[in-house]
């Protein structure tokens, strides 16, 4: 049950809004590449402009360490933002200063400002009481409705959310509850799919998931340190080597709810362009790797998730970005996409499977924040949502 104080608690008209929205999305040349994070924030926006609100965006781009660097500046995000809106968007080149008070104090109702890049600041990522006050000083009312970084404890979100009255946004709100629903109270047959490069990152989610889905079918750089666990020589294969003995207790603790690859495709060497084989799950050959899953091992993952009700994935079946070895990731995105039933799919790579196959439209909910996703399927608390008080 998502319980949190959310935009239709509150008036907004004629009220400074300050929205921290997540759009960090990728830049070339000065132009917004995918602009999937920006489509998903205009519902919030647009509602704030309906309102009468005065509203000013900020976000943070990129990892620039918190000091400038041009590369990772949110104007161009600002003019793709203008464009999706069809308003005057203003923008200034800081986040904090006499140059952003004034724009705010000018700032009217039906306006839109967006500042910059947050983390050009170093107080932004360690929570600092003064670059948060500085933040929350030209606003009267915060709205977090950054689901990607609703993980971190940073300035933007937590810091502003302790100084201002806060609420949720729409797709904070949608993400909470379409994960955090699936995970508590899923219409069964549930199955869960991860895949990637590392257990180590996903061991709290298996352990937290094993409790309450019917099946987990693992696949990617991660089943290979199962399969070490096993004893299998996997050749030149990602291994985890401090992680095996973790994932031999996962095996012996799960029986059969964990589903590992029945084959693989195995190449001689990293490259889109490699010589590649199948072969049934075994010793790889000294030189080789394991870069996908195979024919066989789809078979059985479409058993179980054909009859699935609720389906989490997150993570890649192997190296999607060669599109030689990209059949495991894809066909995975077919299968779930023909689910009569919930889809989720966590961000980031897997997210960006689904958009390359053009079946975005036929997936529940994908969602827009990799790491949080990850953080909501441990089982985690969130800083970003805890910040927001409850409705009564």
């Amino acid at each position: 049950m998502f319980n949190k104080l959310t935009l239709k608690d509150i008036v907004v008209k004629g009220k400074k809004v300050m929205v921290r929205e997540d759009l960090n999305v990728p830049i070339a040349d000065g132009k917004v590449g995918d602009d999937t994070r920006i489509e998903a924030a205009l519902p919030t926006i647009k509602y704030l402009l309906e309102q009468e609100a005065a509203v000013i965006v900020i976000s943070h781009l990129g990892r620039p360490g918190g000091e400038r660097k041009e590369e990772f500046s949110l104007k161009p995000v600002a003019d793709h933002l203008g464009l999706l809106l069809d308003v005057r968007v203003s923008f200034v080149p800081d986040c904090i200063g006499q140059e952003v008070k004034e724009a705010a104090a000018k700032l009217k109702e039906g306006e839109v400002l967006v500042l910059e890049n947050t983390r050009f600041h170093p107080g932004e990522q360690m929570n600092d009481p003064e670059f948060s006050k500085e933040l929350a000083s030209i606003a009267d009312i915060f709205v977090n409705d950054a689901f990607g970084t609703s993980h971190r404890a940073h300035s933007s979100n937590v810091g502003v959310a302790n100084l201002l009255p806060t609420v949720a946004g729409f797709l904070l709100e949608k993400e909470i509850k379409y994960l955090a629903n699936a995970i508590d109270d899923p219409e069964r047959p549930f199955t869960a799919i991860l895949g990637g490069a590392k257990v180590s990152g996903k061991i709290d989610v298996i352990k937290n998931l094993l409790g309450k889905v019917d099946s987990i079918l693992i696949g990617g750089g991660m089943a290979n340190t199962f399969f070490a666990s096993q004893g299998y020589d996997m050749g030149k294969s990602l291994v985890e080597g401090d992680a095996i003995e973790l994932a031999k207790n996962i095996l012996d603790k799960a029986g059969p709810k964990l589903v590992l690859p029945v084959d693989y495709v195995i190449a001689d060497r990293f490259s889109d362009d490699a010589k590649k084989e199948i072969q049934r799950v075994g010793d790889v050959p000294e030189d080789w790797m394991v870069l996908d899953i195979g024919p066989e091992t789809l078979e059985v993952f479409k058993k179980v998730i054909d009859k699935s009700k609720t389906i989490v994935w997150n993570g890649p079946m192997g190296v999607f970005e060669f599109p030689r070895f990209s059949e495991g990731t894809f066909e995975l995105a077919k299968m779930i996409s023909a689910v009569d039933g919930l889809s989720i799919v966590g961000g980031g790579d897997s997210a960006a499977a689904v958009n390359q196959t053009g079946l975005e439209g036929k997936i529940t909910h994908i969602s827009t924040g990799g790491g949080a996703s990850l953080k909501l399927l441990e089982g985690a608390l969130l800083p970003g949502l805890e910040a927001i008080k409850d409705r009564d």
